[in-house]
């Protein structure tokens, strides 16, 4: 692992491993952080209570309504059938949600939080090495972090 990464003792901080002057400050308490994580949560759960909802409902009435659920709406197929292949659907409905709302929600936070950790590392980088004297050079995009989707 790169010696200017602040992730050598395995914690995520801010602050690099040898500055004395900056208090360490953990990813996890940062505001942006915990603003991320709520809009990932928020539409987790709706997608989750729609998804399993959708079949909890599907397994009762296939259970209590027999009758209902065996009757034909068109040729062979019954309303069980078509309930049943509705599943898919609502699953391709979530899944193409879960991807706009990452892409529009989630990403741009996580990208805003990427760029200050990495104009961090930066900054610590040119405060620990003034001159020029540190063995490795920073370069954007190299450093450790996270990929949004």
């Amino acid at each position: 692992m790169p010696d200017f990464s602040p992730w050598h003792d395995n914690s995520l901080t801010y602050s690099p491993p040898n500055s004395e002057p900056a208090p360490s400050r953990r990813i996890s308490e940062d505001p942006e952080f915990h603003s991320l994580r709520r809009a990932q949560r928020r539409f987790g759960v709706r997608a989750t209570l729609l998804s399993v909802g959708g079949f909890l409902l599907y397994a009762l009435l296939s259970h209590s309504f027999p009758d209902l659920m065996n009757q034909r709406l068109a040729g062979n197929l019954t309303l069980g059938l078509a309930l049943g292949l509705g599943q898919f659907v609502v699953m391709g409905v979530t899944a193409w949600c879960y991807v706009r709302y990452m892409r529009t929600r989630v990403d741009p936070l996580a990208r805003g939080l990427a760029s200050r950790l990495e104009q961090h590392e930066a900054n610590s980088l040119r405060a620990a090495a003034p001159n020029g004297e540190a063995g490795q050079t920073f370069r954007p995009g190299s450093s450790r972090g996270f990929r949004t989707w």
